[in-house]
């Protein structure tokens, strides 16, 4: 069971779980699912070792381990706590 934390609110979760998924459940909403415009960027505040591997959607828009795409992005485990 992985854990994220988004604005001191806290989310038990599956570990492989998307975060986009997570985000929207915790009231931020995205317009974007596709990878393509980079406006569901978020924050790693911690636990980056905690997130799959980078997509070649992210690398393509320039993101790193410290800033990722919400819809591309999805927990191993652990905890990740983000900033939107």
């Amino acid at each position: 069971m992985a854990q994220i934390i988004l604005d001191n609110k806290t989310r038990d979760v599956p570990d492989g779980e998307s975060i986009k998924k997570i985000a929207e459940d915790l009231g931020v909403a995205f317009a974007c699912e596709n990878g393509v415009c980079g406006v569901c960027m978020i924050e790693i505040l911690e636990g980056k070792e905690n997130l799959a591997e980078l997509t070649q959607e992210e690398k393509d828009l320039g993101m790193d381990e410290d800033r990722r795409l919400a819809c591309q992005c999805r927990i191993k485990g652990g905890c990740v706590k983000i900033r939107y």
